[in-house]
């Protein structure tokens, strides 16, 4: 059985319908999962990641790097220079390529990196202080709300 029925957990739960796209969209990747170019994601950090990918033939000016909605989109374009040279065999990859990772909420790119062919995406979560939990003091007795300013009625 390959496919999973995420209604039950939805059935309950408001606004959840991108998470049920996001998984769908796992589900279908894992099926059609591409293989080039390689690439590793190491947390550097309680809320830092690492995005490695190897580019061997590639520049800083092949490559571009997207962030949208969530997404991260890396592509590439090799420039094919073709200077005459015959090659017997041609084992280093240069075609292009087309990576989308989903980001979390509030991640954000930090910067990239490009070095002896592996491109380094620098990536942190930066969660705003509204968002942040908070602590809330606890008093003893009643609370005391502060008594609104009524405007003083007029005698007639």
């Amino acid at each position: 059985m390959n496919t999973l029925d995420f209604s039950p957990l939805f059935r309950t739960a408001i606004g959840f319908d991108r998470m049920a796209r996001q998984l769908e969209t796992a589900r279908g990747t894992a099926e059609t999962s591409q293989s080039y170019p390689p690439y590793n994601i190491e947390k550097t950090g309680d809320d830092s990641y690492v995005l490695t990918m190897a580019v061997a033939g590639f520049g800083p000016d092949d490559v571009e790097i997207v962030a949208r909605d969530n997404t991260l989109t890396v592509a590439g374009r090799a420039q094919q220079a073709e200077d005459g040279r015959a090659f017997l065999y041609r084992g280093i990859a240069g075609r292009a390529f087309e990576r989308r990772f989903v980001l979390a909420d509030h991640m954000v790119v930090e910067g990239a990196t490009l070095e002896h062919g592996l491109l380094h995406v620098a990536l942190k979560r930066v969660v705003p202080e509204s968002l942040k939990p908070r602590r809330i003091q606890v008093q003893n007795g009643r609370p005391t709300l502060q008594a609104v300013p009524q405007p003083e009625q007029q005698a007639a």
